[in-house]
């Protein structure tokens, strides 16, 4: 039963936490008391405690590095000039803080072993008691932004020093406010995994291991000649910190700046330097004995999309890898001759593996089989998985050791790769199944999973899409469009599953910009883009572009367009018939897409009364509202009112008057398929900007099924033993060719095209020694053994005569 028209006092009944302490927020933030409020909405509403901002505490900047060290300040609260600042984080790391000339708090991040937001305390008295509460987040090293660590000054160099050709200084360089000392320590840290993998005691460890320099002045660079290591070299794998001269040798949690982990080439021992690639073998066979002993996980690991159109729609799943991105260069280090790869977003079930896909410039996917710059798998995801803190949980550092190492060992610093491909080889694309997408957009207009295509222009709030797979929920929020009376438009979006926090995005800054909410407190994307949250990731690169993914691999896109919001949905095949709301049921039938919350069926899908009586009865229940309500005009117009407001009746039809001044202006710009959206949109709600941001959004969906599409591939062919092939695709209609070495003769077909039904054409290829050639070298290998025994014989019976005269001549 909904609850209607309540008063704003009871405003509190519905916050997620409700406390009868006293009027502050000390030991209370997120909460609500019986006098005022602690909630992240108090600030706009009004309602906070007066001490709200002293124990909720903000900080600048509110990110840095996983690896640590980064120094920053507690906004809008002041502490006492005695103050013994100490920072809990994660409710387990402590780091010491303190008190500058202004009385602002400060505390120093530590090393952790986890990305995303973690718990922050606060302690004043030494850590007697943490009394203010805050987050931190925490981010992966290849995604942070350059200006927040130390760079190697020609990365390359460093990692390939002491193979052929390659010695003499190294460089690096840091922004000094990074660290603020006149004199620094240039440290090595070297990073290292223990104990048995996949049991209770495999652990992963940062260690200090020495220093390259002592009390040097922060100038922002410092360049070295690096000597081999000796008792430390076994540590393979490192980062290189700058920190305060003030401090012990080592000593943890200290402001620094680090340079990103890295093979420590340049550090190895003597025997790497006067045979690297011998000594690179070595560890390449030591390595391939181990992975026969570790578990497969490559059956596990979801398949790559067969072109690079799909891996760029299909967002829910999979993202750009950061190391080989076609919007930057397409720098591929570890892939070339591909020109973008892709990670798989979500670690898989087990054994919290990865998978890389990666495409030439043409889209077409790159294979190990092919290519050294082809698609590999990762025993290690390289953005780790919840909880993190153990391998093979750890970002980054766990895919070193497993997966990027032993790529130095086999084929960077050795030319070896057939071990690493054995273990690391592509999977291609026959297993790969598509998302299906829907789309609302405009004022609003809404294209379900399965192509249904309609127009609903109800204010409130409804459900979207819920599903009884994962109890995935997205809902809906639709306004009245500015200076219009029978015209709506979505202007917020959120969602959540059960083991997931709320995600809200919606319009903001006067509808130029898009708001992010994260459990009703604003995220800010000013500092990173990616954000680890938990069982949700949340990627913001501008402020009008925002991408959702859930752990079932669930994608939500949001997008501004002139306005107005694009909300995409992309659903796995998992999803599959057991979706309901106004995106439809997903299972490839439109006839049963409109479907209201009772389970009647719409039957006339052109009769826009009966879809408005659809589209109403999807209004959100009061106590499944997940939305954040943070101002009078929220609270009044949707909050204490029926979340559908049956008093709001728009406009069904396009009105057909030749006179009207946007009619050539409609005909200019609406026409093809989707116009009826467009031509809406501007002569019903008056608005051609509306009415383009429509089109193009139609288009864009469109071009997004389009992209979507499944693609028939016939999988890697093999070229024949003493032969070689030509070709590289596989999918329908590519043709490969074969051919043999000087000496053999083609078996079979020399050439082969992927057909419908998902098989080569012909038959497979061999390389044989032809008959007449083989006779013939049967034949001659015959007459040299008779020539050969003829000899043999003639020599026997030259002995046995010379014998037999000796033997008579002494008688």
């Amino acid at each position: 039963v909904q609850l209607f028209y309540l008063p704003k006092v009871l405003h509190c009944l519905f916050c997620p936490v409700q406390n009868p302490g006293p009027g502050t927020c000390e030991e209370y933030c997120g909460g609500v008391t019986v006098l005022c409020s602690c909630h992240p909405t108090c600030e706009s509403l009004k309602t906070c405690c007066a001490d709200y901002k002293d124990y909720c505490v903000s900080t600048l900047p509110y990110s840095g590095t996983i690896l640590g060290g980064t120094d920053f300040v507690v906004l809008d609260t002041t502490f006492s000039a005695i103050s013994e600042v100490v920072c809990r984080f994660d409710n387990s790391v402590d780091t010491v803080g303190y008190v500058d000339s202004t009385r602002r708090g400060h505390c120093i991040s530590p090393t952790l072993y986890e990305t995303g937001w973690v718990s922050l305390h606060i302690s004043s008295d030494n850590g007697t008691t943490f009394t203010r509460t805050g987050s931190w987040l925490s981010v992966h090293t290849g995604k942070l932004d350059s200006k927040f660590k130390a760079i190697l000054v020609n990365a390359t160099k460093w990692q390939y020093y002491g193979t052929p050709n390659v010695g003499g200084s190294l460089e690096m360089t840091w922004d000094t406010s990074l660290v603020r000392a006149d004199r620094v320590n240039i440290e090595l840290w070297g990073y290292s995994e223990t104990g048995e993998p996949y049991s209770q005691n495999w652990q992963g460890r940062w260690e200090y291991l020495y220093s390259l320099a002592k009390n040097q002045s922060n100038s922002g660079s410092f360049k070295f000649v690096p000597r081999p290591a000796g008792n430390f070299s076994r540590w393979e794998l490192g980062s290189v910190r700058v920190s305060s001269s003030i401090y012990p040798d080592g000593m943890w949690n200290v402001q620094a700046a680090w340079t990103e982990d890295h093979a420590l080439a340049w550090h190895l021992e003597e025997q790497f330097r006067l045979d690297s690639a011998g000594w690179a073998l070595e560890k390449c066979l030591a390595w391939d004995q181990l992975e026969e002993m570790l578990p497969n996980f490559l059956d596990e690991i979801i398949d790559c999309p067969c072109t690079l159109a799909q891996a760029r729609a299909d967002t829910g799943r999979f993202h750009t890898d950061y190391g080989c991105d076609i919007e930057k260069g397409s720098v591929c280090t570890y892939h070339p001759g591909s020109a973008h790869c892709v990670r798989a977003i979500h670690a898989s079930p087990l054994s919290k593996s990865g998978q890389q896909c990666c495409y030439d410039k043409t889209g077409v996917q790159v294979l190990t089989e092919d290519s050294v710059g082809g698609s590999t798998p990762d025993r290690a995801h390289d953005w780790g998985a919840p909880p993190f803190k153990k391998p093979p949980r750890i970002p980054g550092l766990s895919h070193w050791i497993y997966d990027v190492l032993s790529f130095y060992y086999c084929c960077l610093w050795s030319d070896n790769c057939n071990y690493y491909f054995k273990h690391r080889p592509s999977s291609d694309c026959r297993r790969y199944q598509s998302p299906s997408s829907a789309v609302v957009f405009g004022d609003p207009h809404f294209i379900t999973f399965d192509g249904v295509s309609y127009s609903f222009n109800g204010k409130g709030e409804y459900t979207l899409v819920t599903s009884e797979y994962t109890q995935l929920v997205i809902q809906g929020r639709t306004e009245p469009v500015e200076g219009e009376t029978w015209t709506t438009t979505m202007t917020s979006v959120v969602m959540k599953e059960p083991l997931s926090d709320t995600i809200e995005v919606r319009l903001a800054n006067g509808h130029k910009s898009l708001e992010v909410l994260h459990n009703q407190r604003t995220l800010s994307f000013s500092e990173q883009s990616w954000m680890d949250i938990r069982g949700v990731f949340v990627f913001c690169p501008t402020s009008t572009n925002v991408t959702v993914m859930f752990g079932s691999e669930a994608g939500v896109e949001v997008r501004l367009r002139e306005g107005t919001m694009t909300t995409t949905v992309l659903l796995p095949e998992e999803f599959k018939n057991s979706t309901r709301g106004l995106l439809g049921t997903m299972n490839g039938d439109a006839k049963d897409d409109l479907l209201s919350s009772s389970g009647q069926l719409i039957q006339d899908y052109s009769n826009p009364e009966e879809v408005f009586k659809f589209g109403a009865s999807w209004a959100v229940l009061n106590e499944s509202a997940l939305f954040t309500y943070d101002s009078e005009y929220l609270l009044t117009e949707y909050k204490y009112v029926p979340r559908h407001d049956s008093t709001f009746v728009p406009q069904f039809t396009v009105p057909e008057n030749p006179d009207d001044p946007l009619a050539n202006l409609t005909a200019e710009i609406c026409s093809g398929d989707g116009s009826q959206f467009c031509r809406y949109d501007i002569l019903v709600g008056r608005s051609p900007q509306m009415g383009n941001a429509t089109k193009v959004s139609f288009q864009s969906h469109v071009s997004l099924v389009n992209d979507l599409k499944p693609v028939i591939t016939c999988g890697w062919i093999s070229p024949p033993t003493n032969g070689t092939k030509e070709g590289t695709t596989y999918l329908l209609g590519a043709v490969v060719k074969f051919s043999c070495d000087y000496g053999y003769t083609l078996k079979g077909s020399a050439e082969r095209t992927c057909q419908e039904n998902g098989q080569w054409s012909g038959e497979e290829a061999t390389c044989v020694i032809p008959r007449i050639v083989a006779g013939s070298v049967i034949g001659a290998l015959t007459l040299i053994v008779i020539i050969i025994t003829l000899v043999l014989h003639s020599r026997k019976g030259k002995r046995y005569s010379t014998r037999f005269k000796l033997i008579h001549s002494k008688d």
